[in-house]
C-alpha cells in the first residue's frame, strides 16, 4: 500500500471509531477525540469529572465498539492488589490431586476500565504501575507478560475527597492523557434526556480488531516530524522546569516541579495521531499546542502560591505555549 492508502485507512479506522462512540456519548467531542488520539498513540488516560457525566459510559461503550477483551475494576477502599492482578488457588487436578493455579485477574484484559481509581488504597494503585509501564506483572511468583494492546482508562472524582488517596506522581505520569469532563451544554443535555428516556436504545457495533488497531499503532511512529516541531515540543517542555535557564517566568512563579520526558515524547505521539486522523502525514505546531493541555496538565506540580491564588495547571500551560514562540531563531534572541 502506498502511503496515501495508509493515511487514508487509517483516517477512516480513526473517524468510524469516533463516529461509533457518537451513537452513545452526546457531546464531549474533544474527550471523545483526546482518548482515541491516546488509544491509537499507545498510550493510558486519566478521566476526571464530577459523577453523572458519562465517563464510565464512555469508556464502556469504547470496549463495545472495539473488538477486544474488556474488563471493568470498581475501586475502593477494602481492594486489595490480588483482586486485580490475581492469585493462586487450590485446584483439583484431572488426577484428583490438588495443586496451585493461578486465576488471572481483571488487568489480563485488552481494555481496562479502572472506576473511581482515587478511591483505592496506595498499595492497591501501585498494582497498576508495572502493568500499565511495562505491560506485565508480577504476581503468583512469576513475571507474566500482558497480551497487547493493553490500554488503562480510569475515572476518578475531583469532589468529595474524604476517604480517596490522590494518585501519586509517579503513576500520574503514566497516563499519556488527563481529560478533564465538564458539564453538556443545554442542547446536549437536552439530547441526553431524549435518548435516555425514551424507549428506544442506541446500538453500537465492532469497528477495529486489535490486529488493525496494532497496525495503526505501529503506522503512528512512522510519522515523519521536522526537525523544527519536534524543537518546539522540547522547548515547551522544557519551559516548564522551575529554576532553570530555560524555564518560563510563570513556572519560576507557580510551579515545583515540570514535566518529565514522557511529556515530550506524549506531544510527539499524540501530535503525530491527529495528523493522521486529519489526513496529514506530518506533523504541525497547531497539533503540538493541541495536544499540550491534556499531555502535561498533570505532569505539572504546583507550588504553594499557585493553590493559593488558584492558579491552574492548564493556565500555566496557556502562559507557556504563549511565550514559547514557534521559531527556534526567535527562542535563542
Amino acid at each position: 500500500m502506498s502511503t496515501e492508502s495508509h493515511i487514508a485507512e487509517f483516517r477512516e479506522a480513526f473517524h468510524a471509531v469516533r463516529d461509533e462512540v457518537g451513537k452513545v456519548i452526546v457531546g464531549h467531542l474533544e474527550i471523545v477525540d483526546g482518548t482515541l488520539i491516546a488509544l491509537f498513540g499507545g498510550g493510558h488516560v486519566l478521566l476526571e469529572g464530577v459523577p453523572g457525566l458519562g465517563k464510565t459510559l464512555l469508556v464502556r461503550t469504547l470496549g463495545e465498539v472495539l473488538d477486544l477483551s474488556f474488563s471493568r475494576i470498581q475501586f475502593t477502599p477494602d481492594l486489595m492488589p490480588a483482586d486485580i492482578l490475581g492469585t493462586n488457588l487450590v485446584m483439583d487436578g484431572p488426577d484428583g490431586r490438588r495443586g496451585f493455579q493461578f486465576q488471572h485477574g481483571p488487568i489480563f484484559a485488552h481494555l481496562v476500565l479502572a472506576d473511581e481509581i482515587n478511591r483505592a488504597t496506595p498499595k492497591t494503585q501501585s498494582a497498576l504501575l508495572e502493568a500499565m509501564q511495562e505491560k506485565q506483572v508480577t504476581a503468583g511468583g512469576s513475571v507474566r507478560k500482558l497480551e497487547e494492546p493493553f490500554f488503562v482508562l480510569a475515572t476518578q472524582n475531583p469532589i468529595d475527597q474524604e476517604g480517596t488517596y490522590p494518585l501519586p506522581e509517579a503513576q500520574l505520569d503514566r497516563f499519556f492523557f488527563k481529560l478533564l469532563v465538564g458539564y453538556p451544554s443545554a442542547a446536549d443535555l437536552a439530547e441526553v434526556i431524549e435518548r435516555t428516556t425514551g424507549g428506544t436504545t442506541a446500538q453500537v457495533g465492532k469497528v477495529i480488531d486489535g490486529q488493525k488497531l496494532h497496525r495503526m499503532q505501529r503506522l503512528v511512529r512512522e510519522v515523519p516530524v521536522a526537525s523544527h516541531v519536534k524543537d518546539y515540543a522540547v522547548r515547551i517542555v522544557l519551559a516548564t522546569h522551575p529554576k532553570t535557564g530555560t524555564a518560563a517566568p510563570i513556572s519560576n512563579q507557580f510551579l515545583r516541579f515540570g514535566s518529565s520526558p514522557r511529556g515530550a515524547q506524549t506531544l510527539i505521539l499524540a501530535g503525530k495521531v491527529r495528523a493522521l486522523a486529519q489526513g496529514r502525514f506530518n506533523v504541525s505546531f497547531e497539533d503540538i499546542q493541541w495536544a499540550a493541555r491534556p499531555a502535561l496538565r498533570h505532569r505539572l506540580i504546583p507550588n504553594f502560591e499557585a493553590e493559593a491564588e488558584g492558579v491552574t495547571t492548564d493556565a500555566v500551560i496557556d502562559r507557556i505555549l504563549a511565550d514559547v514562540p514557534t521559531d527556534p531563531v526567535a527562542a535563542a534572541a
